[in-house]
């Protein structure tokens, strides 16, 4: 046999970290090794690592065919850096927000080799440094003090196998106490903290003592399993469906999961309950969600308009001199609909009149002297629906604005209601459970509500099909649109979208006018190079729009060669290439550009924003760790430890899209994404282009999306079942 390789050592100052994977530590250095003038690229797993600090590792060369000669360590050890050099290049790093580039060197200068000990124990002689205020001084010792927190919490929890990128905000959800409260309960990662998941828990408990037949550890392995399923979509799962699921997760018999459910009932965890005569297990807050929005729905379709009654023939005429339009026969039945009931709902596809009504229904109840309030699901759904209304003088605001969303709740509620006398949602297929119920809970006792959403399209990311159920269960009047309209007629989007939705294959050969195309491409390298193309030359050249504002590429996932990660890497090289000059910042593995299109990813009431909205880098402050963006002419500002709020959005998830609209949409399509491949999906994305729609890919790919009718029937709701419970029999 051959003998082992030798052990090589390398040895020296880390000059950039490259790449710092978010849950397992893995790094990618280019380290500068002692006695040598050129960097070497140092792989390994780490804790924490920053440029100038100092590096041993012990490992083997190897010679990769992208990337070229690197050094595979495996045991990796990081310290403080020894060097005025690297002293400087570790304080110039951001580390320390309010230690740019600029003070570094001078504070290398003024006090050489005692710099950190002097930050760290006599912080009040950095005054001595020119430009060092009293103001910047507390700001340097604090982001000090902080690190060394961070630090010592990320090394204890690198040690027992955890994750290190997420450091930042189990301090700030902890504090100084964060390890004991981790050793009391180290589930509480999994619930607290975005980004760490049950088996990391589970690893760490397990490493510090929490035996396998726990109840703890069987208590918990069912909480997983059923925020797994919320995050499917599902209110709640079989209880045999959660006891194998949970067995199968720890490798236990399911008879200490039972223990772990009893636990879980017994301090008021979990919630037992029928379904279709099945026993089920909810979270408390879907279980009190959805009884309360089915009670809510049966009061509600009791109660009388708040409006006069009205003759619908005489309003519609008047409507229709109000806003020089014609109403279709289906809109004049759907006035009449929605005029008679103080809760309704709207639906149909695109270009059947769905806003025309919505338009014309404000005009109507305007002149009655009703007070309306406008709402959708997110920022770019409410600003469109704003649009169609500001000559009513009518604005649209996101729900959670409406309800006056703030850290821990909502200022508005069932104690505080909105004052109005109606409110209008659109795209109210993505009002998830939770926000429905909400939403309800916060209108007066008077007020009407009418629902405005597309059935078919995709459902809410978060738990639940409300909209679904509530059409179903007949209780609520229901204004059904189905004809298309003459300027919607010549569009072949229009004509695809409903083709898709009926189970067929559109026209796939249109003529060169067309707005809807199909490019055929096989494997992911064509698919991906041909969207590459028609982002940066092909569209922009027809359509004359800029790249990055008038193009959006939707698919269906986040992973393989044409999913969110890739196609983003790649467009944004193109469209936003790194220079010299071009100021970046790494986070979370993206890599953030001035000029970057990027997506806010979660909703953020301090600053207005929704996830979903779409904005660009503007600037990039490294000394005070900001990076600085603009959203439609709305300003934010991310410090670089929150900046998983973001991402960039060159391209985008599907579900990402919905409420959007923008001039070309590209859909890349391909077998890869078996496992998203739904006709509700295709169709949403489809319906997300005004002017153009490209989908490239394969043709099965395609064909098996319109087939696989899989929509909100595979989720599991009670909503339906609970209404129909509280109905007279």
């Amino acid at each position: 046999m051959p003998s082992e390789r030798p052990v090589e050592v390398i040895k020296g100052i880390i000059e950039r970290v490259a790449f710092h994977n978010t849950e397992n530590g893995f790094c990618v250095l280019q380290v500068m090794p002692e006695r040598s003038n050129n960097t070497v690229v140092v792989i390994g797993s780490v804790a924490t690592a920053n440029p100038g600090e100092w590096l041993y590792a012990e490992g083997h060369w190897m010679y990769d065919r992208v990337h070229g000669r690197q050094f595979r360590a495996d045991f990796l050890q990081i310290s403080p850096p020894c060097s005025l050099a690297g002293m400087e290049r570790f304080l110039s790093s951001g580390l320390i927000r309010g230690i740019g580039p600029v003070y570094a060197k001078k504070l290398v200068a003024k006090f050489g080799e005692q710099v950190l000990e002097i930050i760290d124990k006599e912080s009040g002689r950095l005054s001595e440094v020119t430009g060092i205020g009293l103001e910047r001084r507390r700001r340097i010792k604090a982001a000090w003090r902080e690190q060394q927190a961070i630090r010592n919490v990320m090394l204890f929890l690198y040690s027992h196998g955890v994750g290190t990128t997420r450091a930042v905000r189990i301090f700030k959800t902890y504090g100084d106490s964060a390890i004991a409260k981790l050793k009391e309960d180290p589930y509480r990662l999994a619930r607290d903290i975005p980004g760490i998941g049950f088996k990391t828990a589970d690893d760490f408990a397990r490493k510090i003592g929490i035996p396998e037949d726990s109840p703890l550890r069987a208590a918990a392995a069912v909480e997983h399993v059923l925020m797994e399923a919320a995050g499917d979509g599902h209110t709640h799962l079989p209880q045999q469906v959660v006891e194998q699921s949970a067995a199968q997760l720890i490798k236990v018999p399911t008879t200490q999961i039972s223990s772990g459910i009893g636990k879980l009932q017994d301090s008021g965890a979990l919630v037992q309950a029928d379904a279709q005569g099945v026993p089920c297990l909810w979270l408390p807050a879907l279980d009190r969600a959805e009884r309360l929005l089915a009670k809510r729905v049966v009061a509600f379709s009791e109660r009388q308009p708040p409006w006069p009654a009205t003759a619908p023939e005489a309003v519609a005429r008047w409507c229709e001199q109000r806003l020089k339009t014609i109403l279709s026969e289906g809109q004049r039945v759907g006035l009449a609909t929605c005029l008679a009931s103080a809760i309704s709902i709207i639906t149909g596809g695109p270009g059947v009149g769905k806003t025309t009504l919505v338009r014309s229904l404000a005009a109507i109840l305007q002149s009655k002297g009703m007070r309306l309030r406008l709402c959708a699901p997110t920022g770019r759904a409410a600003r469109r629906l704003g649009e169609a209304t500001a000559d009513l003088g009518l604005n649209a605001v996101t729900i959670h604005r409406l309800l006056g969303a703030y850290h821990s709740g909502f200022e508005r509620g069932p104690l505080s209601p909105l004052d109005c006398d109606v409110v209008v949602a659109d795209e109210a297929s993505m009002i998830d459970l939770p926000l429905m119920n909400r939403l309800f809970g916060a209108l007066p006792d008077h007020a009407a509500l009418i629902l405005v959403g597309d059935a078919d399209q995709l459902p809410s990311v978060g738990p639940g099909r409300v909209l679904h159920d509530l059409i179903e269960s007949t209780h609520i009047p229901v204004a059904r649109l189905n004809t298309i309209f003459r300027q919607a007629a010549g569009s072949r989007i229009v004509h695809a979208a409903h083709k898709v939705n009926s189970g067929e294959i559109p026209e796939l050969e249109p003529d060169s006018q067309s707005d809807f195309f199909f490019i055929a491409k096989e494997s992911p390298e064509e698919i991906g190079h041909t969207v590459l193309e028609l982002v940066t030359r092909r569209i922009p050249r027809r359509l004359g729009v800029e790249p990055k504002e008038g193009v959006q590429v939707l698919t269906p996932m986040n992973r393989g060669e044409i999913g969110v990660h890739a196609l983003n890497r790649a467009l944004q090289n193109v469209l936003t290439p790194a220079t010299p000059t071009t100021s970046t910042v790494q986070r979370f593995g993206w890599e953030f550009r001035v000029g970057d299109k990027i997506m806010q990813t979660e909703n953020d009431h301090t600053q207005d924003l929704s996830n979903g909205d779409l904005g660009r880098v503007v600037h990039i402050n490294h000394d005070e760790q900001i990076l600085e963006a603009d959203f439609d002419g709305r300003q934010a500002s991310y410090p670089f430890e929150e900046l998983d709020a973001l991402c960039p959005a060159y391209a985008v998830t599907i579900h990402k899209a919905q409420g959007s609209e923008f001039p070309a949409v590209v859909i890349p399509l391909a077998t890869q994404h078996f496992v998203m491949l739904r006709r509700n999906l295709l169709y949403t994305a489809i319906t997300r282009g005004r002017r153009l729609v490209v989908v490239v890919g394969q043709r099965r790919a395609l064909e098996y999306s319109i087939r696989n009718a899989d929509g909100p029937h595979s989720r599991r709701s009670a909503l339906l079942e609970r209404i129909h419970q509280l109905l007279p029999s």
